[in-house]
């Protein structure tokens, strides 16, 4: 028995694990993690779900149903994705940067508000023609989008405020301003919402075209798609093609070495958050113009805080955020059908913890040796 004992003592496990630091990243291995993280996520939800008495299986099949099982529900997934490719690419700039902009949900709001305020101010007249009255309005959102990020930008550049802390109070007081105005002086008859726009300021539709093409009956898809798609390609120069974009990732790699290089740092900061802001604010415009056609207090469904789970699960690539946006739409559309209701954002929580647990291999090579 005391032989045993010592034998037991004395064993050691004979393999350990231990990380190296990699030099270089291949190619593959970006895309790998990405996939591998969404099917951890999707076990760890289907595990939650099972011990809370659900269906793992049946419970993603009727996501997947719900959000892309005919083309009717496609068109509704495309709309929410709308937004998210937006604000998807509004963390994307930003974080590129290693600047956290946890702030799109405030510059989404503050971007519905200026654009809504082109017409219920008003700027210009109901009676203005359509081209000229959405492309003035997707200017002030893009504006009032950009002044919300001006802020955290401004302090982060020239007194070190952490923005993070800046940018997720702002969300609040977002909000708050909007609140005041839907139940203020643009409220409708007492009611947490504006009027309805005029026609002029609506979104062009696929369902407009209905008698054109017959496929377009009940299609709510509106040109807020294209608006999002440019933004991507425009986004993805800006970051990989152009000087700007080469400033914007050295200093997100190396701060020290665009130091000495030359690069004005104080006012990349200041201009990264502004474009980041209101490519957010851009987002708010199409879902006023696009969606409800009114300014509303709960206008977003946490669209802002979605576009930071977007941006890192594309591995902040412009493209990359238009498929992970029409899955996440997908999530949000099939919210409305899963019960509880809580379950797609458990997924998408669960979804974001292990993309950016993943992104530890990214970094280090795992290895297991022999002691």
């Amino acid at each position: 028995m005391a032989v045993s004992e010592n034998a037991a003592r004395g064993f050691r496990f004979p393999y350990a694990i231990r990380t190296e630091r990699r030099l270089t990243t291949p190619g593959w291995l970006p895309i790998a993690t990405t996939i591998g993280a969404l099917a951890v996520a999707f076990v760890i939800g289907g595990v939650v779900i099972q011990a809370a008495g659900g269906h793992p299986i049946a419970a993603y099949e009727h996501i997947v149903q719900a959000a892309f099982g005919s083309l009717g529900v496609f068109n509704d997934t495309l709309v929410k994705a709308i937004p998210l490719i937006l604000v998807g690419l509004a963390c994307t700039l930003a974080f590129r940067m290693k600047l956290w902009n946890i702030g799109a949900e405030g510059q989404f709001y503050l971007g519905a508000w200026g654009a809504s305020a082109v017409v219920l101010l008003p700027i210009l007249p109901a009676t203005t023609p359509r081209p000229i009255m959405l492309a003035t309005m997707a200017v002030a959102g893009f504006i009032c989008g950009a002044v919300w990020g001006f802020i955290p930008g401004f302090l982060k550049a020239k007194l070190r405020v952490n923005e993070i802390i800046t940018t997720l109070m702002l969300n609040y007081i977002a909000t708050s301003w909007v609140l005041f105005w839907v139940f203020g002086s643009w409220s409708e008859a007492g009611f947490q919402m504006s009027p309805q726009f005029p026609k002029s300021a609506w979104m062009p539709r696929l369902l407009d075209y209905a008698k054109q093409v017959k496929i377009f009956s009940g299609m709510t898809l509106h040109a807020g798609l294209l608006l999002g798609l440019v933004a991507v390609v425009v986004v993805w120069f800006i970051i990989s093609r152009s000087r700007w974009g080469y400033e914007i990732r050295l200093i997100g790699d190396n701060p020290r070495a665009a130091y000495y290089a030359g690069v004005d740092i104080i006012k990349n900061t200041v201009l990264v958050m502004m474009v980041s802001g209101g490519l957010a604010g851009l987002a708010g415009m199409s879902e006023v113009t696009g969606v409800v056609h009114r300014l509303q207090g709960a206008i977003s469904s946490n669209y802002g805080f979605t576009g930071i789970i977007i941006a890192w699960l594309a591995k902040l690539n412009p493209f990359a955020v238009i498929v992970v946006s029409i899955l996440f739409g997908g999530l949000i559309q099939a919210g409305r059908e899963i019960q509880p209701s809580g379950v797609p954002r458990m997924l998408q929580g669960i979804i974001l913890f292990c993309v950016i647990a993943s992104d530890v291999l990214l970094k280090y090579r795992v290895r297991v040796v022999r002691k």
